[in-house]
């Protein structure tokens, strides 16, 4: 393994962690905002703490060692749209689904992307093998473990999650191809921008925004923009320029486990042994559907 795939791989597990304490924030976030002000602030707060990073990266050369040619004002401008509109999406289908669920069920749920991602790359004439659907499969087969009651009900929140997923999968694809030929500062600024203001357009037409709720969930919302956004986001778009989208949703399915962690540590969540057999269930399917392909390579 070389130095960049290293780094990459290094980068990638820093943001997981920081993605899956972040379920823990938001939970937290909710008892004081509701989920569209809160996704507008932290975003806002995001875009504005990479203004520093963005000057000084004025003119540098979008071109990446993987040889990608830089892309022009035009594709800047559409992909950092489609991107913040995917992002929008799969962040506000989670932050209300959070309303409604667990940090650690939100974590798992939200993990099956990393299956959805190969498979969506079919639209893409992107070979996908055996181990995904196999994968598919189990991640299935814990999505029921966990998520679906004996009533074969699902839970309003765990259904919010499971079509944010999608969202997931499909900016990560987006991600994966924009981030060889876009400045990642230039790129992650954008797409938090477009998605901080779809966040507050809606908040300001369907919640009651209130300055003094704002301040209460103010560690909470800094941690969302500072640390989850600015930082993290970053970091994974820097990532995906030395990575394939498959490869890095791998390490990045561990924020499933950081969740579940935060969750347990600080709220004091707690999964039965029937919810337990599900996660297991979903991360086998999701390190099987990356994995198998890896291992015959």
């Amino acid at each position: 393994m070389n130095v960049l795939a290293l780094k990459s791989n290094a980068l990638l597990m820093v943001t997981a962690a920081i993605w899956g304490f972040a379920f823990v924030a938001q939970r937290v976030g909710m008892a004081y905002v509701e989920p569209f002000t809160f996704n507008g602030i932290r975003f806002a707060l995001g875009s504005l703490s990479l203004v520093p990073l963005l000057l000084l990266s004025r003119g540098e050369a979008a071109l990446s060692p993987m040889g990608k040619p830089p892309a022009g004002p035009k594709t800047v401008f559409w992909g950092g749209a489609v991107t913040g509109i995917a992002l929008f999406m799969g962040a506000s289908l989670q932050q209300i689904g959070l309303v409604y669920t667990t940090a650690g069920k939100a974590g798992f749920i939200t993990g099956l992307y990393v299956v959805i991602v190969p498979m969506m790359g079919l639209f893409w004439r992107q070979k996908t093998d055996a181990g995904t659907w196999v994968g598919a499969l189990l991640a299935a087969i814990g999505l029921y473990f966990l998520s679906v009651t004996e009533t074969f009900t699902i839970s309003v929140g765990d259904f919010l999650e499971l079509a944010g997923a999608f969202f997931w999968a499909g900016h990560v694809l987006i991600i994966g191809w924009l981030s060889p030929r876009i400045n990642p500062i230039r790129l992650s600024f954008w797409l938090f921008a477009v998605c901080s203001v779809l966040s507050l357009l809606t908040a300001f037409c369907i919640e009651s925004v209130s300055l003094a709720g704002i301040f209460q969930a103010a560690i909470p919302i800094l941690y969302g923009g500072v640390c989850s956004v600015g930082v993290a986001y970053t970091l994974q778009v820097v990532a995906q320029r030395d990575a394939k989208p498959a490869h890095a949703a791998i390490i990045l399915s561990a924020e499933a486990v950081f969740a579940a962690f935060g969750g347990w540590l600080v709220l004091g969540e707690t999964l039965s042994v029937r919810g337990l057999w599900g996660c297991g269930f979903m991360l086998s399917g999701i390190l099987l559907s990356q994995l198998w392909g890896l291992s015959r390579r």
